[in-house]
Order: C-alpha cells, then sequence, then structure tokens
C-alpha cells in the first residue's frame, strides 16, 4: 500500500509542471543567461561587497561577451533603536536597500527593474569595538541576503519566455 502511495505522489509531482531552474549545470539555460550579465562598480564599502557577492554567483559560466548589465543602487542606513534609561542607545537597526535593473546591452532596453532589502538587528554594547564589528558582520551578511536576493529574481526573469 505504501509503494501504491509513494507512486502515485511521484505521478502528481510530475504533472504539476515544476521544473528544476538550474537544469543543465553550467550549459544551462539559466547559468547561461547569468553568466551574460556584467556587474557595473557599486559605490561604498556596501556597494564592493555586494558587487563581489554578485559576481560569485553569477560568473558560474562566464560568457566572453556580455548580453546584460546589471546596475544597482544601494540605501544603507544605521540608526538607533532602543534608548535606554540613561538616554544611551542599546539596539540598532541596519538596512541594506537596492534598486536594480537588468539592462539589455545591445539595445539599451530595460529586461528587469526591482528592489530588494533586508535589515539586521545590532546590540550596542560598552565595547566599542565589539559594537562596530558587529555592525560590520551585519553589512556583510546583508550583502550576501541582498545579492541572493537579486540573483533569484534575475534568474526568474531568464527562465520566463521573451
Amino acid at each position: 500500500m505504501r509503494i501504491l502511495v509513494a507512486l502515485s505522489a511521484f505521478v502528481w509531482l510530475s504533472a504539476c509542471g515544476l521544473q528544476p531552474m538550474y537544469a543543465g549545470g553550467n550549459s544551462g539555460a539559466i547559468a547561461q543567461g547569468l553568466g551574460a550579465i556584467e556587474v557595473d562598480p557599486i559605490e561604498g564599502q556596501a556597494g564592493w561587497l555586494v558587487r563581489n557577492e554578485l559576481r560569485d554567483r553569477i560568473s558560474a559560466a562566464p560568457a566572453t561577451s556580455p548580453r546584460y548589465r546589471l546596475v544597482v543602487r544601494l540605501d544603507d542606513k544605521l540608526e538607533g533603536l532602543g534608548v535606554l534609561s540613561d538616554d544611551t542607545v542599546g539596539r540598532e537597526r541596519r538596512t541594506l536597500r537596492a534598486r536594480y535593473q537588468l539592462v539589455e546591452i545591445a539595445t539599451g532596453d530595460i529586461a528587469l527593474d526591482a528592489s530588494a532589502g533586508a535589515d539586521a538587528g545590532i546590540d550596542v554594547v560598552s565595547s566599542e569595538y565589539a559594537t562596530i564589528a558587529a555592525e560590520q558582520t551585519a553589512l556583510e551578511n546583508l550583502s550576501v541576503e541582498i545579492a541572493d536576493r537579486i540573483v533569484r529574481q534575475i534568474a526568474l526573469t531568464l527562465r520566463e519566455p521573451a
């Protein structure tokens, strides 16, 4: 009985239309599309971090001549949240927002215009060094998250028929 149930589940899953996004590995359509993207420089330390993360994710199968250009603008904010009884900040919130466009180089057409954002909470402690290190770690983690979201959205866009 269990075997019959398992087999029927496979039949239903195959009929649902789900397909693996990265089918074909480095020679697949998505990998080739991501490999044909050139990432423009992004301002600031956050920009440097995000650009490196983006380049790491899309360079699986780099093309000799890029088809797309990725333009990213970042907004990095650090604000105090929790004010303690002695008027000091006890908690901070770091927010990283990205507005990005995927531009087709040959025509200048915008294939994708979207935004992504992430935030992190930081405890402010008595050690200034520890607080600065926590702020830096939060920025690094947010850069990874933003890059993941951007690449995921680009992959979905490249997967759709033109």
